[in-house]
């Protein structure tokens, strides 16, 4: 359950910044946060990561849903007892249903976190693509801790103890 509030607040996090640029900005308008940093501008998106797809919103729908449940079944299976896995899972499925929200309502997603880093000129981004982002970076760990306690399980076995 606790991973199902992760992404409930996640997705009520993402949809309350995304109604405030709506209703305070106009498409382009851009408020300095810290100069040649980070700004707040408003922008849409029809697409996917860096507006690939544009317009394909049916694929979008058939490949969320896909997700959504997947991430869901992995959340009833195997984050019980791991709670790394668990909250990768919950902010993945935030974020998946955070966009999805607005590809269903507005036919576009909207994006309004704009940054700069190294002078580069990254896209324009929301609260649940960095919940995805989040969440795979956390997979990432999980993953990578599996592995180590898996090699290290095979050195020494599960007591502990050295096998030749």
């Amino acid at each position: 359950m606790f991973y199902y509030l992760i992404a409930g607040f996640i997705i009520a996090l993402d949809q309350f910044t995304k109604w405030l640029i709506v209703k305070n900005m106009n498409i382009g308008d851009s408020i300095p946060v810290i100069n040649d940093f980070l700004y707040i501008t408003s922008h849409r998106n029809r697409g996917a990561a860096w507006g690939i797809l544009q317009g394909q919103m049916w694929f979008f729908y058939v490949i969320t849903i896909v997700v959504i449940i997947g991430i869901v079944y992995y959340i009833r299976k195997a984050a019980g007892e791991n709670m790394l896995l668990g909250v990768s899972l919950g902010f993945m499925l935030g974020g998946a249903i955070g966009n999805f929200i607005d590809r269903v309502y507005r036919q576009e997603v909207v994006d309004f976190i704009h940054t700069f880093i190294f002078s580069y000129n990254f896209p324009v981004f929301n609260i649940a693509d960095s919940a995805l982002v989040i969440g795979v970076i956390l997979l990432m760990f999980q993953m990578l801790k599996e592995e180590r306690e898996s090699k290290k399980e095979k050195t020494y076995g599960k007591n502990g103890t050295h096998h030749r």
